[in-house]
């Protein structure tokens, strides 16, 4: 089928950011977000409009043992169309809101597409999810519709919410099986539906509270993450990857919206324990081009020594938290290409990014991206600065790629939004020639001799030392400098737990650091993290202040040490 004029307006747009691939000056003003109108369906629009008799593959999966899966653009526009009409039968339909829970398998993709086709709503959701979660958001979100694999779905039986249940993988007794979609019709569903409809939601990761709920519209991500296009550096024909989880807004962004708008193809590889030299050998047999890790992934790969670049790669990234400069230079100098760090938010597309063409700066991530316009705010005064919060201005024009507001919670969007601003509570600094660098959470930056303190420029610091894998770092209660530096630091797999080790880590410190920003005191833990892998320093701070004004037993302080004490 030809592209609509809504989906020639978005091809447009894309194609004006791939003519200025390698130039991000040319690409930010040139570009406008495009106008696609009142009734705007990504999925049809778009997906099955560059689909049609387009035989490329468009996703693959490969299992850990060598299995794969794989099927071609055309292929899953008629499979989408068949579970889209089959949903419809079953009841679902537009607006109906769809909680999805499967991991990465076939039938993900072909149900995202379908929702977006029959305009409801779908709720990617982890699988790890326990039944007491799984029930607060089905009441929170009023879910119509639940998709599990089998394995999943028992986690519902003890729910008594009404719900249309579809199970994914074999057969169950009071559900739907999703393998029956494949006797309907493939003839694309009828359905029109406002460009402003909600779309998906996500709940956030909850770092510092109970998980808000985030939706987007037809717009809002489908259009919006152009500019994650723009960021990420994929093309046309290319194979892309990135190791994000369902769940999760980072798995929408890099591996359904992004590298379909590129009409490149996603490339999966499922593994049940992460294995780098397994990794490498995936990056490489797959001829990716693109790809994109954690900051936790690129440490495990510095750790296993993976000197040898895949064949294909030509872009690196990292996104979730930033990446330390260490890990960056480490990977430039062995596979000679560097990793170029990226922001956004569930809330958001990419908006600020090192892109393409572009020299990076140690530390820097980057600079606004296409379409993008941020200020940093100093919560002081009010006004801009050069170190303040990343605030994106909704006056006068809002912006096109961020979310309408938090599902039946207008108090947590007007504490966001307000002010003619979008609030991220990040902190970042900007230089002379524009480049933004990240400097904290507004409330995991803290005061520690009247200095601030920031905690992802400290844990950069110790992460250069080898006996670190990972390190949470938070201020300790202190009676003369407010704040004392504590380092809780997950050891790498040679180190040992002790004195010795302690020792070394606080040294590095003393020698690295200026005595403000020094760590004083360290603790080895597993350190507490959402399900989508991000530190929860919250619980971190608060065992600081329950414990203030006492020895905590398991942790070691530079006093410990009379070589490291003054």
């Amino acid at each position: 089928m030809p592209l609509s004029p809504a989906g020639r307006a978005f091809r447009d747009a894309r194609d004006l950011l791939l003519s200025h691939a390698d130039d991000l000056d040319a690409a930010h003003a040139a570009f406008r977000w495009p106008d696609v109108g009142d009734h705007f369906n990504w999925a049809v629009d778009w997906f099955d409009g560059i689909a049609e008799d387009n035989d490329r593959v468009a996703l693959r999966i490969t299992e850990e043992d060598g299995s794969e899966a794989s099927v071609t653009f055309d292929a899953l526009r008629r499979q989408s169309n068949r579970v889209a009409n089959w949903l419809s039968a079953c009841g679902i339909g537009r607006g109906d809101r769809v909680m999805l829970m499967l991991d990465n398998r076939m039938e993900l993709w072909e149900a995202m597409l379908a929702i977006m086709k029959i305009g409801a709503v779908m709720l990617p959701t982890s699988v790890v999810l326990g039944s007491d979660d799984l029930a607060e958001r089905l009441e929170r979100a009023e879910v119509r519709a639940v998709i599990a694999d089998t394995a999943d779905a028992a986690k519902f039986d003890a729910l008594d919410a009404e719900l249309i249940r579809i199970v994914v993988g074999s057969p169950r007794a009071g559900w739907h099986f999703f393998d029956d979609a494949d006797a309907a019709s493939d003839a694309a569903p009828d359905i029109e539906i406002d460009s402003t409809d909600p779309s998906i939601i996500y709940f956030t990761s909850g770092t510092t509270s109970r998980p808000k709920m985030v939706e987007h519209t037809h717009l809002t991500y489908p259009v919006g993450h152009l500019s994650t296009m723009y960021w990420i550096g994929v093309r046309p024909g290319d194979v892309h990857m990135t190791i994000s989880a369902p769940g999760w807004g980072k798995h929408a962004w890099s591996l359904f919206f992004s590298p379909w708008i590129a009409e490149a193809t996603v490339f999966v590889y499922n593994y049940s324990r992460f294995d780098p030299e397994a990794l490498v050998a995936q990056l490489d047999r797959a001829e990716v081009n693109t790809f994109c890790a954690p900051p936790t992934v690129w440490r495990m790969l510095i750790q296993a020594s993976l000197e040898k670049r895949p064949r294909a790669l030509r872009e690196l990234l990292s996104a979730g938290e930033p990446l330390n400069p260490e890990v960056i230079a480490t990977i430039e100098r062995w596979w000679g290409i560097q990793i170029r760090d990226g922001y956004g938010q569930t809330e958001l597309t990419a908006v600020i990014g090192n892109t393409p063409g572009t020299p990076l700066k140690p530390g820097s991530m980057g600079r606004p991206l296409p379409g993008n316009d941020v200020v940093l705010i100093d919560p002081l005064t009010g006004l801009e600065a050069d170190e303040g919060e990343i605030c994106l201005p909704t006056a006068p024009t809002r912006p096109f790629n961020l979310t309408p507001g938090y599902v039946g919670e207008p108090e947590r969007t007007a504490k966001v939004e307000h002010d003619g601003l979008f609030h991220t509570s990040d902190v970042a600094s900007r230089d002379a020639d524009g480049f933004l660098t990240f400097v904290g959470r507004t409330d995991d930056v803290f005061k520690a001799s009247d200095f601030k303190v920031s905690p992802f420029e400290v844990e950069s610091i110790l992460l250069t030392h080898p006996a670190v894998a990972e390190a949470g770092v938070v201020g300790a209660p202190d009676d003369v400098r407010l704040n004392i530096v504590k380092a809780y630091v997950q050891l790498s797999a040679t180190a040992a737990p002790d004195a010795e080790t302690a020792r070394a880590i606080l040294a590095h410190a003393r020698e690295h650091m200026p005595p403000y920003m020094r760590v004083r005191r360290v603790e080895f833990a597993e350190l507490p993290k959402t399900i989508s892998g991000k530190i929860r320093r919250v619980e971190l701070r608060d065992r600081e202040i329950a414990q203030a004004g006492t020895r905590i037993e398991t942790e070691f302080r530079e006093s410990d040490f009379r070589d490291l004490k003054g």
